[in-house]
Parts: structure tokens; sequence; C-alpha cells
């Protein structure tokens, strides 16, 4: 498959710095092309990876204490590994932790439970390979952190693996479960169970992670 080529975007690097906050952890995902070949592309996704990174890192997440999994890297062993034994042994009381999440999503026929799809995950199994939305949450609801926030910029097109979807979109994940979060996560989701989002293809990322990072910019909450 052809593939995205990667386009500068006036918030690639942040215009934000903040002092390093040394307890503070990031766990930041984003794949484009996934192992099924009949898998559509998540159009600019490690773009917005990239991106996200850097923002954090301005946020005062150190690099140390940051996981970047991209492609091939992310598969469900490692996201798996990273949420349920790296940041649990890791995180304080007085971390701020973020998981970012570009890329497809996936809903389970049976039930219309959300799921994340990582590199190597198949929407016809879900429940073997891929990551269920309301475990994610409950993985991060146990952390110590004072708070963590959650940022997905994924969905769902409701016509299951064989969709035909449009260019730049990305499968609706249905983010209805947020109603359920633990008190210490905030959640941002690209869409709602009946919406699309897809990218903004002069700036090179998905519409989602552009004006979310242009409100860390402007000063939005987690900017201090």
């Amino acid at each position: 498959r052809k593939s995205t080529k990667t386009r500068a975007s006036d918030v690639d690097k942040p215009r934000i710095n903040r002092p390093e906050r040394p307890n503070d952890y990031a766990l930041v995902v984003g794949i484009e092309s996934y192992s099924g070949n009949d898998l559509p592309r998540a159009d600019y996704a490690e773009h917005d990876a990239d991106a996200t990174a850097e923002h954090l890192l301005a946020l005062g997440v150190p690099r140390r204490n940051m996981k970047i999994l991209k492609g091939s890297d992310a598969t469900y062993g490692k996201l798996t590994g990273y949420l349920e034994s790296w940041l649990p042994k890791n995180v304080a009381e007085s971390s701020r932790v973020y998981f970012y999440f570009s890329g497809h999503g996936s809903p389970s026929l049976q039930n219309g439970a959300a799921f994340l799809l990582p590199w190597d995950g198949d929407p016809r199994l879900l429940d073997a390979t891929a990551l269920p939305l309301k475990k994610v949450y409950a993985s991060l609801g146990k952390l110590k952190a004072k708070e963590v926030v959650v940022v997905l910029d994924a969905c769902f097109s409701g016509a299951g693996g064989r969709s035909v979807i449009p260019k730049g979109t990305r499968p609706l994940v249905v983010v209805s479960e947020a109603a359920a979060l633990p008190r210490n996560i905030t959640s941002f989701a690209a869409s709602q169970g009946n919406e699309v989002t897809g990218s903004i293809e002069d700036q090179g990322h998905g519409i989602f992670t552009y004006y979310f990072l242009k409100g860390i910019e402007g000063g939005a909450k987690y900017s201090t």
C-alpha cells in the first residue's frame, strides 16, 4: 500500500515550554498501517503521535518517562504490557499520566462494545486481538496517579471490518462508556457514536489531534 506522505504542520513543534515534572508519564500510540492487508489506513496517525509526544515533552513529561509505540511496534502484547505492567510499577501518587491513541477503533458486532485496534489486531477476533476500551479505562483508573488524561483520535464506521470508508476517515469508536470513567480520568475523544473523524490534508494530521494540540498551545487546562 502506498504510504501517506508526512506533511509539515504548524502544530508539529510546540510553542510552550514548561518545567520538567519528574513523576509524570506518557504512553503515546500511533498506528497508520495495520498488519491485516484488508484494513484501511488511518492517515497521518503516526504523524499525530510524533507531534503529541513533542507537546507532552513540552508540558514537562520527562523523555525517560515516555513510551512511543508506532506502527508495527504497537502490538497487542506491548500495549497490554505498558498499560498493565510498566505504568503501575512506575507511577507515583503525584503523577499525571497521559495515554494517547491515534488509529483505528472497532465495535463488537455482538454487543457494541468499543475496542482499540493494535497493529496486529483483527476486527473479526476482537476479544483475542484488541483492547476493550472499558478495560483500558479500568487499567488507567487503578493507577495511583492523581490524574490520568486519555486522548483518543479514533472512530468506527458501523459496518464492520470490511467497511468501505471515505479517504482519511477512521472506524468510529463508540465512547458512551466514558460516562462510567474512574474519578481520576479525564477523557478527550474524537467523535461520538454517530460521527466520523478524518484528516486535515494540508496539515498532515487527524482533525481532532490538530485542534487538540492547538488547544494545548492556547493555554488549555493541561498546559500548566
